[in-house]
């Protein structure tokens, strides 16, 4: 990743984490501007105080050469500092008598003779002010410090030195200053890239396993929270190692809970499949005994009415217990009898039996013209078709066009849908529609009376369980006038065993 800051990934150094990564980047990021701050300032300190320095310098050079300079003729006798030796290539010298340069004025050349003036040359001296204050002229030979003094004897002279040796030097210490930062930030690139992956490394193995511990299933089933943070990540004497301890502790409470709550939850299974399994004999024997009254007491009419409605509701209890063994199985994860199902005549067979218990509805199929086969338990497949069919029977008014369809998916999985173009399923009820004794219908179920025999609120939940000990998965899309149930199967071969 570069798209923060331009500073690399090192070679083979995996960052896994990417909150890490971009922390360490502007740790790195902020150091580097830290050092180019500091560096800036120091260089333009440098630069002012090397300018003062020279400068100085340059001027006091420019005082010495100007002073007792005679007037013209050197009536004194004196000699004429125009001519002194040891001056510098380049200086420049000049004198201005009533206003006008003389004619000896120049810069003094490499082989010790005198340049003339320029007229542009000329022109700048005049103007020059003459308070014997140095100033910065442009000139034909380049930049000048110049000088311009008034003698006592009524004269100017004019006494000039180039900055190219100062300009030079100034240059040099930029240079110097550039290539010493540069190495510098490459310094601290190199060596703050490893001191800071060193620092953040315990932050790092936080980060993983709080991102471990969030993708972990921990609303169902039981859950092995085994991750924890690292003994050298969790030292409690560190502002990084305190959080890291306090994330073990409170790894540990989440554990505890889980396991504790696993434990109640296999209780209550179990407690719910020894009650199923006990209430099947009595159940058995309930019906059986009503069968037998039937058939040999003489019954009154209301007396047949009411022994045909305890036998009706055994029968449901019945159901009721055979549905809760069933999820109890699932939930133990006992394997299903797998076997080669052809999908395509169960669905015709499913849709036949609605057909004909629900004839004010519209059943309609949608096959390919091959028969589609899949692996599984043919009578769980069975109940999960009539479970959704069922569903969909029961609560959708008469006239309503049901459509159960077969495909086949690109990647060789089987979907089985079922549709309906009903008023659809409340959205508040969509979320947690697979979940048990979840009853969109409570309401409705309520005002039908104590008679009324509504859903249990388990046949969507045995359809999910059902789909998944399958290696499947169902969904549900649901507005008013489409409701869609969608049942995805692995290919033959890939599914349970």
């Amino acid at each position: 990743m570069s798209s923060l800051s331009g500073v690399p990934r090192p070679a083979g150094q995996s960052w896994s984490n990417p909150a890490t990564w971009h922390l360490r980047t502007r740790l790195i990021l902020l150091s580097m501007a830290l050092l180019v701050t500091i560096s800036g300032a120091i260089g333009v300190a440098s630069y002012a105080s090397m300018d003062v320095v020279l400068t100085n310098q340059l001027d006091a050079q420019l005082k010495l050469a100007s002073r007792g300079r005679p007037p013209e003729g050197n009536p004194s006798g004196r000699p004429d500092p125009l001519d002194a030796r040891g001056q510098s290539v380049g200086t420049l010298n000049a004198r201005v008598v009533n206003g006008q340069i003389s004619r000896e004025a120049g810069f003094l050349s490499s082989d010790f003779t005198r340049t003339s003036l320029t007229s542009a040359d000329v022109a700048t001296l005049q103007a020059l002010p003459r308070d014997g204050v140095p100033v910065d002229r442009d000139l034909s030979k380049g930049d000048y410090r110049v000088l311009a003094t008034e003698t006592p004897y009524g004269d100017v002279v004019i006494t000039g030195l180039p900055l190219s040796m100062k300009q030079s030097t100034e240059a040099s210490l930029v240079l110097t200053m550039v290539l010493v930062s540069l190495g510098g930030l490459v310094v601290i690139g190199l060596a703050g890239t490893a001191l800071i992956r060193r620092t953040m490394r315990p932050l790092e193995q936080l980060s993983d396993v709080a991102t471990k511990v969030s993708k972990l299933p921990l609303d169902a089933g039981e859950v092995a929270l085994a991750l924890r943070v690292p003994p050298s990540a969790a030292h409690p004497n560190t502002e990084v190692g305190s959080v890291g301890h306090a994330l073990n502790l409170m790894l540990d409470n989440v554990s505890s809970a889980l396991e504790a709550r696993q434990r109640s939850e296999t209780k209550v299974r179990q407690f719910v499949a020894d009650a199923s399994h006990e209430l099947r004999t009595p159940l058995t024997a309930i019906r059986g005994y009503t069968e037998l009254m039937r058939m040999t007491e003489p019954l009154t009419e209301d007396g047949r009415k009411s022994l045909g409605r305890v036998q009706s509701q055994s029968e449901r209890m019945t159901a009721l217990v055979e549905d809760l063994l069933l999820l109890a199985r699932l939930d133990e994860g006992k394997a299903t009898q797998a076997t080669d199902v052809d999908l395509t005549q169960l669905v015709v067979e499913t849709v036949s039996d609605e057909k004909v218990m629900a004839p004010d509805h519209a059943w309609q199929l949608q096959l390919p013209e091959e028969p589609v086969t899949v692996r599984g338990d043919a009578a769980q497949l069975h109940q999960v078709l009539a479970n959704l069919l069922s569903n969909a029977r029961k609560h959708t008014p008469a006239g309503t066009t049901v459509t159960t369809g077969v495909m086949r998916s690109a990647d060789g999985s089987v979907v089985v849908t079922v549709t309906d173009n009903g008023p659809g399923i409340p959205a508040e009820f969509q979320g947690s529609i697979f979940s048990r004794f979840t009853r969109a219908d409570a309401a409705r179920s309520a005002a039908e009376g104590p008679g009324s025999e509504g859903s249990s609120g388990l046949g969507l939940s045995i359809v999910d369980s059902i789909v998944r000990a399958h290696g499947g998965t169902v969904e549900l899309v649901s507005r008013p006038g489409r409701t869609e149930f969608a049942v995805r199967l692995p290919a033959a071969g890939s599914a349970v065993s």
